[in-house]
């Protein structure tokens, strides 16, 4: 029996970039596309034949992105990718549409630009397959910058092998599609005196400063997306720019991160494994790693060697993940001390 095809509807207003996202997707063996031009179109063709994964415009004629977004979860929720551009209002109405239940968002492909790049055409299909094979659940609502308040835990000894540290210095975190969400959940309880966090999203260039930027609204400590020689401190977190590596260093007494050009790593830039695998060897048994959400295997080897090195590691749960592709692997190898869902993960963290 021949496998199902996954069917990819693209809804774009632009006659152009429809036919370059039709030609990406027509050209794997295990896809089928459908066009629109705009959600009504793209709701009389739901009718006949349901897609899997919608990848969607925002900003269109007759009815916008985000209603139709909106509609889709309150009455049929789909796996929705958003396909932006970084103009006008492309960047908020992304991170708008992940808080209303998008999965994902990649970069619009430019207007005329035939031959997509390799790596970003990899990147792209990979986030539809992911989105793919996400479950959606009914979300919480986002909350207000000014609703943020820090979660004050006592510390306690939890059973541990020796070789776990005792007190982090830094806490390596990585997700993918589901993840926007997810770091919100983990960021959002986090205190002042958290330890410094260092973190991996696969997220197209130009959206993760953005991102960084409404995280830093929503959480107690300090977000921003990170730039060269950035320190690594207590109450800060440094996100992996898009399209770029992120590493530690050691910077003196303290740790600062690398950020830097280079090859697809575990079919990602910035990758997962870049980033744990330089805590492995830059901080070892005083760092933790958590590995959550997301489709593939980016992170899992990165985690064993976290683990490997002494550091404490945790997966996040089946149950919670939108998708388990990442956690799984990571489980499978042994590179997880603890599985746990995804309310546990800051608690866990300020446990160390």
């Amino acid at each position: 029996m021949a496998a199902r095809l996954l069917h990819v509807l693209v809804v774009d207003d632009s006659a152009v970039v429809r036919e370059i996202l039709s030609g990406l997707f027509s050209q794997e063996p295990d896809m089928t596309v459908t066009v629109a031009a705009d959600p009504l179109i793209a709701m009389m063709k739901m009718r006949s034949s349901r897609p899997d994964v919608i990848v969607l415009d925002l900003e269109m004629p007759r009815m916008d992105g985000l209603t139709f977004l909106r509609k889709l979860m309150d009455e049929d929720p789909i796996p929705v990718v958003v396909c932006s551009g970084l103009a006008g209002g492309g960047m908020r109405g992304s991170l708008r549409a992940i808080e209303e239940g998008a999965l994902a968002v990649v970069a619009k492909p430019k207007v005329g630009l035939k031959d997509f790049l390799r790596d970003s055409r990899l990147m792209l299909v990979d986030t539809v397959r992911g989105a793919a094979q996400a479950r959606l659940r009914r979300r919480s609502p986002p909350r207000r910058a000014d609703d943020a308040r820090p979660l004050t835990l006592a510390r306690r000894e939890r059973p541990r092998a020796a070789a776990a540290a005792a007190v982090a210095d830094v806490v390596a975190i990585g997700a993918s599609t589901g993840g926007p969400e997810a770091l919100r959940t983990v960021l959002e309880p986090m205190p002042a005196t958290c330890p410094g966090i260092v973190m991996v999203q696969h997220m197209p260039e130009g959206f993760t400063r953005a991102f960084a930027e409404r995280l830093d609204q929503l959480c107690s400590i300090e977000v921003k997306e990170a730039a060269d020689g950035d320190a690594v401190r207590s109450g800060r977190a440094l996100l992996a720019p898009g399209d770029r590596h992120l590493a530690l260093v050691r910077q003196g007494a303290g740790y600062a991160v690398e950020v830097r050009h280079g090859a697809l790593v575990s079919r990602h830039r910035p990758s997962v494994d870049v980033l744990f695998r330089s805590v492995a060897q830059v901080a070892g048994a005083r760092a933790v790693g958590v590995l959550m959400t997301g489709m593939g295997d980016d992170g899992a080897e990165g985690l064993l060697e976290m683990r490997r090195a002494g550091a404490a590691t945790i997966a996040q749960d089946e149950a919670t993940s939108v998708v388990f592709g990442m956690p799984r692997e990571a489980i499978a190898c042994g590179a997880a001390m603890d599985v746990l869902p995804l309310p546990a993960i800051a608690p866990a963290i300020l446990a160390r």
